[in-house]
């Protein structure tokens, strides 16, 4: 499963997703760091294809983990050249325009 949290400001909708079995820990690599904190993306657990579903109506997305940079490189919104990896963990933002 998916953990996703929205984020809603004024103007923009940021869309917070990680890959369930990564809430709560930290990821380190040179000077590099990675926490996935259950307060920022843990709001619901849904699958993949719902979280495609969010990924329209969001304008800034914070993604991290294998399944989930991975349905925001199907949907064209993340570019694969773009994803940095953090102690073997994928992570990705990004920001529709």
């Amino acid at each position: 499963m998916i953990a996703v949290r929205i984020h809603a400001g004024k103007e923009d909708m940021l869309l917070a997703a990680c890959d369930e079995d990564l809430i709560g820990r930290e990821f380190r690599e040179g000077k590099m760091r990675l926490r996935v904190s259950g307060e920022f993306y843990m709001g619901e657990l849904i699958t993949e294809e719902m979280l495609a579903e969010r990924m329209r109506s969001a304008s800034i997305f914070n993604l991290v983990g294998e399944r989930t940079v991975a349905v925001a490189v199907e949907q064209g919104l993340v570019d694969s050249d773009c994803i940095i990896v953090i102690d073997g963990i994928k992570h990705a933002q990004a920001v529709k325009l």
